[in-house]
């Protein structure tokens, strides 16, 4: 009996590992609008693995807190918002389009940035706006969408 209990604890502190891990490693994000449409729509939920800046590379999509105008009057302070990543840090600092960065001296991203814009362009607020986006104000890359939630 007692060897049946030490095994049952055994598997009961691996499940309680797993799950902890789990949640320090994913966590799953709603979206919300329309700035990522087709790709992604307004209650599609995804996976996203936390990762810092220097693991992410351009094309992949990301949920990072912008920096929004104070005049917006957001109901929730700085959302997450979900983008794609047009440049990462060395890549050529877009220019054409990107009138927040049109004056930046840099020739390429600094370390720890990234440029990010939504794939529905006329309905997305990104670095064409807001220009850099700091490592410290990304959550993580999106490794899979689970459809309407």
């Amino acid at each position: 009996m007692s060897v049946l209990i030490v095994a049952l604890a055994v598997c009961a502190v691996a499940v309680a590992g797993a799950v902890v891990w789990l949640r320090t490693r994913y966590v799953m994000v709603s979206v919300s609008g329309t700035s990522m449409e087709p790709a992604y729509r307004s209650g599609d939920r995804v996976w996203v693995r936390r990762a810092r800046v220097r693991s992410v590379r351009p094309g992949q999509v990301v949920v990072v807190r912008l920096s929004y105008p104070p005049s917006w009057n957001l109901a929730v302070k700085d959302p997450w918002s979900i983008k794609r990543v047009t440049a990462a840090p060395g890549d050529p600092v877009p220019r054409d389009g990107f009138d927040a960065l049109a004056h930046v001296p840099e020739a390429t991203v600094p370390a720890g940035c990234l440029v990010v814009v939504g794939d529905n362009a006329a309905d997305s607020y990104d670095s064409r706006h807001c220009g850099y986006v700091p490592g410290d104000r990304l959550l993580g890359v999106v490794v899979r969408r689970t459809g309407a939630g």
